[in-house]
Order: C-alpha cells, then structure tokens, then sequence
C-alpha cells in the first residue's frame, strides 16, 4: 500500500542520494526505509533506485517517479497552507532556541515534518548554551527554548531522557570491567579528564561537584561531545557523556554507565502561555503528537 510517507521518503533519498540520511529526514530507521522502497517497487513493478556501496542513484523510472512525487507534495502544501489559514492559523513565524546537541540530532525531523504540514510557519533556530536560551526565554528573544531538566512548574512538554555514562579508552583497565558493575564517579575523578560540556552547565565536571568530587588531571577541555569522544579513542582520557550522543562507531571506546545511574532530561518550555498564539499552540500539539507516535528517541549503550 502507498502513501505519504512512502512519497515523502522517495523525494529524501533522492536528494540526500543515501538511504540513511533519506530515513532520518522523513523520521525512519534505515532498515524500515529499505523495507518501504522495496515494498513501493514491487506495488510499481520497477526499480526506483540503484544501490551503490556509499549512494543510492535514481534510475530513469525513478526520476520520472520522484518528479510527480515533487508535484504532489507542492500540491498538498498548498492544500495544507489554506486549511491553515481558515482555522487562522495562516502565516507567522515561531523563533526555537536550544543547545548543539539536541538541535542536531532530535529537532531536524520534528522541524522538517512540521514544515511539511505548515508550510506557512517559519521556525527561526537559534544555538547558543542553555544558560543562554535561558537568557532568551526570560527577555522573550525566542517564543520557544529547548532547556534541560525543567521544573513542573514551567510547564515543559518533555523531548526525551537519556542517561550519563563514562566512555573509556578500551585499553583502559576500566574497559575491562562487566557493563553491569558500571563504573562509579570516585574512580572516574582520579584519571586523566576529556572536559566537555556540549554547551550546557550541567555536565560531568559539574556532576562531580554535586557529589562534593573534583577531577585532578583535566587533560582537555571542549565544548562539542563528538570532539570529546575522538579524544578518547586517542586514548587521551575519559569522558563523561550523554548516552544520545554517542558515536554510531565505538571502535576503541567502551561505554561504562555510571553508578549510581544519573540522567538527564529535555524539554520545550514556551516563554508565553502555548493558547496565547495560533503558531505557537499548533507547534505544540505537532510535537505532543510526534512523541505520542514515536516514542522517545534515546540510544541506548
């Protein structure tokens, strides 16, 4: 059976020119992708797309196929843009503040979905540390901030949760250790220290502090995880991270959860009340029902 999303992950794919970049925009794992491709060329009896080792390329059929998908899409746009505007919805434009890493890897298919059904609505993105769109929300510079571990009062609409853990050199005596002892933050402030924060105040450093710890050999210190993580696989120490932002490749890195498990929460906080604008309030419930369909995306270690 067709449908949108079949037409949605065509349109992907053929722009990013790779099955997994194509999943990840239409909100799909790369295997129920693949599913959904093979499924739409044996309904067509043709074949869309040719796979290479690192590409997928359009077959001249596929072209054909993708251009009318383009069309059609253009099509319910619009149709999406005037049921919009009768429900006063119309035009506007919504300003999202958050840190790096949540912008990176949780927002870009909740704000590409969004778009797909509003097209009138603009998302203006700004990146900063949270202590910065903690700054913006107080003085209203954004509508929307995405801010960690939000009290109830603030109302939050909850992204996801994740987990702290120490990544390790695997040649580490630490590495040897079972996953399911986990390593404790005592032993981890002794070693030599790989200090990021992914631009926000609550990280390992300051982890450590709440438990009354200090890290004696701080060997690095950087704000992007991704840069922390490639310091550790140099065997230049041991990080403390969050588990969503681990590497899809692990090699030379051991992944040791913490003990006692300390973790992390993210969430929409909106800087007036969500009723108070059109925009506002339809950009809240496209969330509310992207996590009701979903689920909370978090990888697990």
């Amino acid at each position: 059976m067709m449908n949108l999303t079949h037409w949605r992950l065509i349109v992907a794919v053929a722009d990013t020119g790779t099955m997994s970049q194509g999943a990840e925009r239409v909100g799909m794992t790369q295997s129920a992708a693949s599913q959904a491709i093979a499924q739409l060329e044996k309904t067509l009896g043709a074949t869309l797309f040719t796979r290479l080792r690192r590409e997928v390329i359009l077959t001249a059929f596929g072209e054909s196929v993708v251009e009318h998908a383009r069309a059609m899409l253009t099509s319910l746009n619009a149709i999406r843009a005037l049921a919009d505007e009768r429900q006063g919805i119309g035009s506007g434009r919504l300003r999202l503040g958050s840190f790096p890493s949540i912008l990176s890897r949780w927002l870009p298919t909740l704000l590409s979905t969004f778009r797909q059904r509003h097209p009138g609505i603009e998302i203006v993105l700004l990146e900063g540390s949270d202590e910065e769109v903690e700054s913006w929300l107080a003085d209203r510079t954004i509508d929307l901030g995405v801010v960690l571990n939000p009290t109830p009062d603030r109302h939050p609409l909850i992204l996801g949760r994740d987990a702290w853990v120490a990544l390790i050199p695997t040649s580490h005596r630490l590495a040897r250790r079972a996953s399911a002892q986990g390593v404790e933050l005592t032993e981890l402030v002794t070693q030599p220290y790989i200090h990021a924060s992914g631009g926000c105040h609550i990280n390992g450093h300051s982890l450590a502090e709440a438990r009354g710890l200090t890290f004696r050999d701080i060997r690095v210190t950087v704000r992007d995880w991704a840069s922390a993580c490639a310091l550790v696989r140099e065997d230049m120490g041991i990080a403390i991270v969050p588990e969503s932002v681990l590497p899809e490749d692990r090699k030379g890195l051991c992944v040791q959860p913490l003990r006692p498990r300390v973790e992390r929460c993210f969430g929409l906080v909106a800087a007036a009340p969500v009723e108070s604008a059109p925009c506002l309030h339809t950009f809240w419930q496209h969330v509310e029902n992207a996590k009701t369909s979903r689920g909370p995306r978090v990888r697990k270690s």
